[in-house]
């Protein structure tokens, strides 16, 4: 597990990097599992348009009202005890400068001897909600890949700030890997989805050997799936839906399933009217 180093960071965004706000909820369960201090904030006004993600305010506890703007961060553990620490860098996504961002965030991450980079994504997927969350876990780290026998993104096109910052790390010799959670795009209303929270902190413990919380993810979880089943069951043209999509999915994952099984299925998938397994412009990194 020493792929990724003894101090890792783990990045997770808000906006188009969190569907079903999965890594960001993540995030915030490794955050309230540990004491974490500041080590580097941005400039809101160097990378955030208001417009697009507005300051928001509200009351202190004593009563003064307050005016919080968005915010980028690099938080560390407070307690040191030279084991494999998680460091977060969370916040929103920003709207401009993405260069410099992922520069400012490099060099302080060097500053500290970073020796690792995870990014926690997720995405809209025509994934069943009924079966585990699939989480594609890739690396373009030659050493990682063979270390924890991840997957190389094929995926061309559109990213988000993680590929962006991911790309810088790679380029000043920190290694990366990413974990990307398929969350079902038909539970739109039923969101935030713990199912797929719990999917990515299961794999962010199996690469890095770093015993993450659970919180109550698995109860949670239990009770979303309940809440689609009970849309479902009044709604029968979802629930025809589902089921080819759990077709689809018991097939990809067959033991006996070939190469010329997984077309078939999917070929009959698509005259049913699906759109396939993933969609364009996202940071999906194709299953092959």
């Amino acid at each position: 597990m020493d792929a990724l180093g003894r101090r890792i960071i783990v990045a997770a965004f808000d906006g188009w990097n969190d569907a079903g706000e999965a890594a960001s909820a993540a995030a915030a369960l490794l955050r309230a599992d540990a004491e974490y201090e500041v080590v580097h904030t941005v400039d809101p006004e160097l990378y955030f348009d208001y417009q697009y993600t507005r300051p928001q305010i509200g009351l202190d506890a004593e009563g003064r009202r307050t005016l919080t703007w968005p915010e980028a961060k690099l938080l560390r553990p407070t307690e040191r005890s030279g084991d494999a620490e998680i460091w977060l860098l969370v916040g929103v996504e920003p709207a401009r400068a993405w260069q410099a961002f992922a520069a400012e965030f490099i060099d302080v991450a060097l500053r500290e001897d970073v020796t690792g980079f995870v990014a926690l994504g997720s995405m809209m997927s025509d994934v069943p909600h009924t079966r585990p969350i699939s989480v594609f876990a890739g690396s373009d780290n030659d050493g990682v890949r063979q270390s924890l026998g991840l997957e190389r993104s094929l995926y061309e096109g559109p990213v988000g700030i993680l590929s962006a910052i991911g790309h810088a790390s790679e380029q000043v010799g920190i290694p990366t890997a990413s974990l990307w959670a398929s969350v079902p795009h038909y539970v739109a209303g039923h969101t935030p989805s713990p199912k797929a929270t719990l999917a990515l902190l299961e794999k962010l413990e199996a690469i890095t050997g770093i015993t993450v919380p659970r919180g109550d993810l698995e109860s949670e979880s239990r009770q979303w799936e309940a809440s689609i089943d009970a849309a479902a069951a009044d709604d029968e043209e979802m629930s025809d839906y589902i089921r080819q999509l759990e077709q689809t999915r018991d097939t990809w994952d067959s033991p006996e399933a070939s190469g010329d099984a997984i077309a078939q299925e999917f070929e009959r998938y698509l005259r049913r009217g699906g759109e396939g397994p993933s969609k364009p412009g996202r940071d999906d990194p194709p299953r092959r």
